[in-house]
């Protein structure tokens, strides 16, 4: 591959979203070795991005979007210099895809662009009218319209992409599988977690009655959660860990069974399973809902588990509990299957190839 300047517009500060994480920050020293040089422009620095995770803080906010959109401007003086500009998600958070037109259209810069959500809906069934429009959500179809490539994270995705763009790459949400060895289970007590943010949370609640039921059978067992907010539910045996990215994997690591839950609409459809890739890879059996890429990913019974209604969540979850080898054996041929079709290096020339 010939040298090639890609500069990534992106909405978080390095290191702190999993949707950045995952989908290509992984991959800078991939690209690196490839000649590709990068350079990278989030919208929210990491002092603001700590501020939009705080309630109030209003004046904060607007003077962290103010700083946003100025440093978009600058990435326009700057994108001349570049071959490629990546695009994950949006260019900025409120408004029309402005900035995206002037780069594709007026710069005649190739977009890359990406997106793991379906981020053309919402999944706030009370969101206002006013919120709808500052959103402007219908401009993921434009953007997609103008793109030179439109990298997505399923096949959902993909579909809805193909609608607006000629050149769409299917490019999964990866996991780096560097330092992941499962750990040896060490008490007799069993560990069933959930990991997520504090926008998710909702779907944990999903299996909040199955989960008082299993702690009722089974007073063995614990519930840990990782997330950046506390969540309020009724369950004994509680546990809830903040998420750090230092001992993330550690953290984990400690979950014997792995839970996602999720509704069958729309916005769960485009969802990319990346929580049950986490806990396969690990060798920790996962437990999900048969929505969307989760049916591909999980074979039931085989190297996961699928649960529709609530009495699949306590049978399936009830059935780990008591039969650790089968945990054992669902845990490795998870770890094998992700290691296989998810992982940073069976990945690496899909990636490779959105900067040809």
């Amino acid at each position: 591959m010939a040298l090639r300047k890609v500069l990534f517009i992106v909405p978080y500060p390095l290191s702190k979203a999993p949707s950045q994480r995952f989908r290509f920050e992984q991959y800078f020293n991939l690209l690196e070795a490839n000649e590709v040089q990068i350079e990278v422009q989030s919208f929210l620095t990491s002092e603001n991005w700590k501020i939009f995770n705080q309630r109030g803080k209003s004046l904060g906010k607007l003077l962290a979007l103010g700083s946003g959109f100025i440093k978009r401007i600058i990435a326009l003086f700057k994108a001349r210099r570049f071959d490629f500009v990546f695009i994950h998600r949006e260019a900025t958070p409120l408004g029309p895809p402005v900035f995206e037109w002037v780069l594709a259209k007026v710069l005649k810069k190739k977009i890359l662009y990406d997106f793991d959500d379906a981020i053309w809906l919402t999944d706030k069934s009370n969101e206002s009218k006013l919120i709808k429009l500052l959103k402007w959500r219908s401009k993921v179809a434009l953007i997609c319209s103008w793109s030179y490539r439109v990298s997505c994270g399923n096949f959902f995705l993909s579909s809805y992409a193909r609608n607006f763009a000629k050149a769409v790459i299917v490019n999964p949400t990866t996991i780096d599988e560097v330092d992941l060895n499962p750990s040896p289970k060490k008490d007799n007590r069993v560990v069933i977690g959930w990991t997520g943010t504090h926008s998710t949370l909702k779907y944990l609640k999903k299996v909040e009655s199955a989960l008082q039921t299993i702690q009722m059978v089974h007073p063995n067992v614990d519930i840990m959660v990782i997330a950046d907010k506390q969540p309020r539910m009724k369950l004994s045996n509680l546990r809830f860990v903040p998420w750090n990215l230092q001992t993330e994997i550690d953290d984990l690591k400690k979950f014997d069974i792995g839970l996602m839950p999720l509704p069958d609409d729309e916005w769960a459809n485009g969802k990319c399973g990346f929580k049950i890739l986490q806990y396969m890879a690990l060798g920790i059996p996962a437990v999900a809902s048969p929505v969307g890429v989760n049916k591909q990913i999980i074979e039931n019974g085989k190297n996961g588990l699928l649960s529709s209604s609530e009495v699949e969540w306590i049978s399936q979850i009830s059935m780990l509990i008591t039969d650790q080898e089968l945990r054992e054996v669902i845990g490795s041929r998870g770890r094998e299957y992700v290691l296989k079709n998810y992982s940073v290096a069976s990945n690496a020339s899909t990636f490779l190839s959105l900067f040809e």
